[in-house]
């Protein structure tokens, strides 16, 4: 199966549904990030510390598999010369629609975040990387790629799944609130649940997911060479998995 083309589509169609990740921000957004008043997320509630970011101004800034017309608008406003890499052309519609609302200077690029070569080395002060690489089946490449178009001292902000997450039935919890394990790890959507319920999933164009190891997560990222510096902590919203535990992990890493 062409994991990437599928994924590709099937968040065409979140956007077309109006998924929450999808919704640009709004004018008063973004009036608000040119007077030096923003916040972002890497995970579903929590803000990004503000210290955990580089001086934004004039910085370059990628913002990786991170389309949807949020993020990337705020850091454009906020004076950082922005590219958004994401795999869904329609993602990337929604940056481009704001940025012509709003006359923003942000490049927009349609790949897999884990293949950056249409980027030079050592091109980018900041690498964000929002909740994404759960649709992508490795996620190594993506923190060696992220470490190869850093510069020196460069900022990587990266949110993931806490991955016992996927040890639940989510379709299960989602439906009655209950809360059952049922999967082994490592999980996959496509090899992981019955022919049935994948069948079902597929027909409702719903992104296929991935789990990985919390060591393919943060180990991944010191074998690619980054120091990590900062970490936290978050839950999803109204999810009853998150009533019992943190379903969200976010890391600072540094490239030295």
């Amino acid at each position: 199966m062409d994991v990437g083309g599928y994924n590709r589509e099937a968040w065409d169609r979140q956007v077309e549904s109006g998924n929450e990740w999808t919704v640009p921000v709004g004018p008063e957004v973004i009036e608000a990030a040119r007077r030096g008043e923003w916040t972002v997320l890497l995970t579903e509630t929590r803000p990004v510390p503000r210290s955990w970011f580089p001086e934004l101004a004039d910085a370059d800034v990628l913002c990786l598999a991170s389309g949807g017309g949020q993020q990337a608008p705020i850091f454009a406003a906020a004076g950082a010369h922005v590219t958004v890499l994401d795999n869904s052309p329609r993602q990337l519609s929604q940056d481009a629609f704001v940025a012509e609302r709003e006359s923003l200077d942000i490049r927009t690029v349609q790949g897999d975040m884990r293949d950056l070569s249409a980027f030079a080395d050592e091109s980018f002060d900041l690498v964000f990387h929002p909740v994404s690489n759960l649709f992508v089946p490795e996620v190594a490449p993506v923190w060696n790629e992220a470490f190869r178009v850093l510069r020196k001292g460069g900022t990587m902000l990266a949110g993931f799944l806490n991955p016992a997450v996927y040890v639940f039935d989510l379709e299960l919890a989602d439906s009655t609130g209950e809360v059952r394990v049922r999967y082994e790890l490592p999980y996959a959507d496509a090899t992981s649940k019955d022919e049935q319920e994948l069948g079902l999933q597929m027909e409702r164009g719903e992104p296929l997911e991935f789990s990985h190891t919390l060591e393919e997560q943060i180990g991944g990222q010191l074998e690619a060479g980054f120091l990590i510096s900062g970490f936290y902590e978050d839950r999803h919203r109204d999810d009853p998995i998150a009533a019992f535990m943190p379903t969200y992990v976010a890391t600072r890493a540094i490239k030295p």
